[in-house]
This record gives structure tokens, C-alpha cells and sequence, in this order.
């Protein structure tokens, strides 16, 4: 078979296949028609194949090396860029993102697999911990096993195929099958070929990298349920999140999920702030919320102010700027027209418009709402997200009201307040009660910017995440893709090298409360 036929398959290790019957195509927002280019749904049969190989991969791939892995996630890297402006023009088509975002997108992809290269080359990250003399207790990480990976709509390269989810799962040594998003199934279909290309340039094992097609639910259902997945890792909506949870949880053998679901991030303006840089922090907000069309999971969806004449001025600011900004495609037809639900939903409960921009056809409208705070206390469903460009003004009638409605909201994946200085340091108290709200508290900035680094937390108390004591962002995502294992007694020779007294990987260990590179 020649490439182009190749393109529309499952990838099932190192090799293709096209079983199933069942075809669609995705979908090219700017010109409102469906691709040419068509993709075959994977049967049962496809997916038991890619998880059985998985499988046998991971007896294997689990006993590389911290360097070969390295080496694995950096060829990865390397064969992305190689792909050029294919990848690019291919992701740029199925989403309706330009070029300039995708070519960042990549570079963060590329990115976080070098950061995750380094991060298991140094080491560390598997927290070895040692007690001696009596009884010699040895801990550290390892792998948890074969994980089924879903891609975001959103992020057709940083949330897909090679993304975090994947990128974690690979480092802390996993074997991965991927479920691509069908809304950028070609894109999903490159850069598979460029992770084939870096097994079989790296030797790992086939099966240790499976990529699999579906429109449908139970494509999802059967790999959450599947006896041989240890794991899995969503992004996407609560409604898709919940079921994947519910179904893996139910299992004889339950196993996590680990599902991004959602968020509305709510920003406290506190007045000072507002009376001193209103009309500025007006703009920047705009900014925020229409940023990629609103189709970012740290949307500023929801924003909170107090009564008052400090607030008079940025109310006005954004009601005047948001009939200036123009509207945009979204990423599927199913997402505006559920963010036009959403939308219209909230004007049938009584949600005044603060403002909007002029509409367009098939395109998604900026707009602002405003409810009362007594309002959204006597109906929390308010507050739920609108995945899109638009933003939640809930008007407090104080200041004391504000804290009411910040202890009143569900989990969050971030939390903003601006202040001044002196209204910080008044309202500490809102940020303690924020800390038990979000996985992220930003002060004086706005939460769309999620940096790849080893501080950052990309999630939050439910229904943000579940659970919530994980990162699908930053090199600690890996800990959702392993466990520890205590080893008693081991004689020297059966001891991994992380455990060994001689410390031969050189990295930083615990040894008997204290923190040390040091031999025993």
C-alpha cells in the first residue's frame, strides 16, 4: 500500500491495518467542508491486537534504560521537526488554527519531549528512598503498564499524539495505545509515523506505540474497559470524562483515570486594582477570553467584581470593547453548536448580556453575560462552562459576597485575583479559600498561558480533574504513569541501580531522612 492509503489505518505497533467498515473524514472550519481524506474506525479485533501487543512491549520497554528512553523521546522530537510544513499545513486544515499557533504548538511539543528527556536522563524524579540498617527498606518509582491515551480537540500537536499525556507515559517507561481525536485524524496519522520512525530508529520493541481511529463512544468504552490497560488519560469534556471514569472504575479491576474535564477559571478584581488600571485590565481580559476563539481549557469563563463607582469604568470598558471584536471558527461544528447552547441556555435563565459582538455565520460570537451574585447562589449551574469565547460577570453586591461566591465554586483547574498590593495583603484570606479550589492560583495576570516546566499544575479538585492530586502539564505529570515499590531485605545484586548503595546514576536519593548523592 502506498502512503496515501496508508494514512487512513490504524497504526498497530509497526505495522497498518484496516479492518473495520466503518469511515469518516474530519471536518476544515475556515472552508465549512468535510475533507476528502478517509479514515477507517477501528474494530474490536484492531484495538485488542494494539493492547495485546502492548503489552508483551511493556514486558521489555519497562526494563530500558533511563538514556535509551531519553534517546527514544528525543528521536521522537526529532522526526516531528522533520515532518515540516506537511504537519503544520495538515493540522492547520483539520483545525482551523494558523499557521504561526501551530508552529508554537510544535515547538512546545518538541519541547516538552527534550524537558522529558532530561528530567529521566538526571533521574531523580524517581524519588528513591532509603532506610537502614534494620529493616533495609529501598523505594522508588516504576512504570504502572500499558495506558490508553486520548487526544484534545484542542491541541492538535501539544494535547495529541505526541503530547504530555504521551510524552509522561513513554518517559516513565508505559507503553502507549492512543486514541486520536477525530476531529484532526490526519495530523494524528503523521505524527504517529514520525514516533514509528523514532522506535525503529531507537530499537523499541514493537507495540510499545499504537495509534487507533473512532467517532464513536465505544471506541472509548472498550479501551477504558479492556482488562489490559493500567490507565487512562483524557482531555476533553466532564460528559466525556465521567464516563470513561465511571466505566474504568467499575471494572473487577479498577484502574485511574486521569481526565482533564473542564474549567471555568474564575478572576477576582478586586476595586483598587480596577481604579487604578481598569480600562487596561479591560483589554487584557478580552484578550483572555477570545484567545484561540475561547477554545482554551484555562478560559477566563467566569469573573467576579463588587459593587461600586471602581467598577463602573471596567464594566463599561468591556462592554464597549467586546462589540469590537470580531468573531471566529471553532474547532468542529458539534463545538459551536454546543457553544450556542450553552449560550442561549444562559439567556433562558435569566442571564442578562452584557455585550457581544456583531454575529457571523458559522462563526462563534464574543459575548459577555452578567448575572447577580444572589443569582448564581441560588442556581450553582450558572456557573458551569461555556467552552468558548465568552466570560460570566457575576456582580457581587461586596466584598463579603465575594468570598461567599469563591466558596461556593466547584474545583478548578486556576484561579485568578487582581489586587493592589495593599488589597493582597488585605484579602489573604481569599486566596486560602482559592487554594482548596484550584491547581493553580495566578496574581495580576491571566490564566491562558501554561508554560511546560517542572513547577507547573495543570489540574484541580473535581470536576476540574480527576484526580486532583495530578498535572497533565510539567515533567510531574509522569507520576501519574507509575507507583512505588518498596523493596525489604534485597541482597545488592537484585537491587535496581537507583537503590544501590553506590548510587552508580549519581542521582538525588533520601537516605535515612536526609537528601544525598552520596554512597552508603
Amino acid at each position: 500500500m502506498n502512503r496515501t492509503s496508508l494514512t487512513g489505518l490504524q497504526m498497530i505497533g509497526n505495522n497498518f491495518s484496516g479492518e473495520g467498515d466503518h469511515t469518516f473524514r474530519a471536518f476544515a472550519p475556515l472552508q465549512q467542508q468535510w475533507l476528502p481524506q478517509e479514515f477507517r474506525e477501528a474494530t474490536t479485533g484492531e484495538i485488542d491486537s494494539a493492547l495485546n501487543l502492548a503489552a508483551q512491549a511493556f514486558t521489555v520497554y519497562k526494563k530500558t534504560t533511563p538514556q535509551q528512553r531519553a534517546a527514544f523521546l528525543q528521536a521522537i522530537a526529532e522526526e516531528i521537526i522533520s515532518l515540516g510544513d506537511e504537519l503544520i499545513n495538515v493540522a492547520s486544515a483539520e483545525s482551523g488554527l494558523p499557521l504561526p499557533r501551530l508552529q508554537g504548538e510544535r515547538d512546545r511539543t518538541t519541547g516538552q519531549l527534550r524537558l522529558f528527556a532530561a528530567t529521566i536522563t538526571e533521574g531523580s524524579w524517581v524519588n528513591a528512598r532509603i532506610t537502614t540498617p534494620t529493616p533495609d527498606l529501598r523505594q522508588m518509582q516504576i512504570p504502572i503498564g500499558v495506558t490508553g491515551i486520548f487526544g484534545a480537540s484542542n491541541f492538535p500537536l501539544a494535547f495529541s499524539v505526541a503530547g504530555g499525556d504521551t510524552t509522561a507515559a513513554l518517559a516513565a517507561g508505559c507503553t502507549v495505545v492512543f486514541k486520536a481525536h477525530p476531529a484532526h485524524p490526519h495530523t494524528s496519522h503523521l505524527t504517529a509515523t514520525a514516533i514509528r520512525k523514532a522506535v525503529l530508529r531507537t530499537n523499541m520493541p514493537d507495540g510499545v506505540f499504537s495509534l487507533v481511529h473512532g467517532t464513536s463512544h465505544e471506541t472509548g468504552q472498550y479501551l477504558a474497559a479492556h482488562p489490559l490497560v493500567s490507565a487512562i488519560a483524557f482531555t476533553g469534556s466532564f460528559k466525556g470524562g465521567k464516563a470513561l471514569y465511571d466505566t474504568a472504575t467499575r471494572r473487577a479491576v479498577p484502574i485511574p483515570v486521569f481526565a482533564e474535564m473542564g474549567s471555568v477559571n474564575p478572576v477576582f478584581f478586586l476595586p483598587g486594582i480596577l481604579r487604578e488600571k481598569g480600562t487596561a485590565l479591560a483589554t487584557q481580559f478580552l484578550q483572555s477570553v477570545t484567545l484561540g476563539t475561547g477554545q482554551f481549557c484555562t478560559n477566563p469563563g467566569l469573573f467576579i467584581t463588587a459593587a461600586g463607582n471602581d467598577t463602573d469604568a471596567f464594566i463599561n470598558a468591556l462592554r464597549q470593547g467586546v462589540g469590537t471584536l470580531p468573531n471566529g471558527y471553532m474547532l468542529t461544528p458539534g463545538i459551536l453548536a454546543a457553544y450556542n447552547n450553552g449560550i442561549a441556555t444562559l439567556r433562558e435563565q435569566g442571564v442578562e448580556v452584557l455585550g457581544e459582538a456583531p454575529p457571523a455565520d458559522q462563526q462563534a460570537t464574543p459575548s459577555l453575560l452578567q448575572v447577580t451574585a444572589a443569582q448564581v447562589l441560588e442556581n450553582p449551574a450558572l456557573c458551569h462552562e461555556v467552552f468558548g469565547p465568552s466570560s460570566l460577570h457575576i456582580h457581587a453586591g461586596s466584598i463579603e459576597e465575594i468570598y461567599t461566591v469563591a466558596r461556593r465554586l466547584e474545583g478548578q483547574l486556576t484561579a485568578t485575583i487582581h489586587g493592589t498590593e495593599e488589597e493582597l495583603q488585605q484579602h489573604a484570606a481569599l486566596i486560602d479559600i482559592l487554594r482548596e479550589k484550584a491547581g493553580r492560583i495566578i496574581i495580576n495576570g491571566f490564566p491562558t498561558g501554561v508554560a511546560v516546566s517542572h513547577a507547573m499544575v495543570h489540574g484541580g479538585p473535581w470536576p476540574a480533574t480527576t484526580p486532583a492530586a495530578g498535572t497533565s502539564v510539567g515533567t510531574a505529570a509522569i507520576y501519574r504513569f507509575c507507583r512505588p515499590v518498596c523493596y525489604q531485605d534485597f541482597p545488592a545484586y537484585l537491587l535496581p541501580p537507583e537503590l544501590q548503595d553506590e548510587n552508580p546514576m549519581k542521582i538525588w536519593r533520601q537516605v535515612n531522612g536526609d537528601i544525598s548523592k552520596n554512597s552508603l
